[in-house]
């Protein structure tokens, strides 16, 4: 299993299903690695909060492309001040690695 440190430098690798999703002891050491993110109905996820709606936007535009960079896309619940994001593999009805890895570089995006 990846380290979770290393996760933001990783690309996703094509998930078209046939592969086991992540089971609750290998999400869980991934989940550790991301900080404020939570595991939801086998989903991860975490809300972001900003002073107004132009940082919203500019947060999810550069969450599209991420998602465009990696071909893996998150659900986004966007409102006036925050934004929620949430991963899971749709190919396989679980976690994959590639949920963590584009976490990861959400996180990335608001690192000081």
């Amino acid at each position: 299993m990846t380290d979770t440190c290393n996760l933001s430098t990783r690309r996703c690798t094509p998930c078209e299903g046939g592969v086991p999703a992540l089971d609750a002891d290998a999400a869980g050491r991934l989940l550790a690695g991301l900080d404020g993110w939570t595991l939801t109905d086998g989903k991860i996820e975490k809300a972001f909060r900003f002073r107004n709606h132009h940082e919203t936007m500019a947060f999810v535009n550069a969450v599209a492309w991420i998602s465009h960079r990696e071909d893996h896309h998150p659900e986004l619940t966007v409102g006036y001040a925050d934004c929620r994001v949430r991963y899971w593999t749709h190919a396989i009805g679980g976690l994959s690695e590639n949920d963590f890895i584009c976490a990861a570089k959400v996180e990335r995006l608001l690192a000081p």
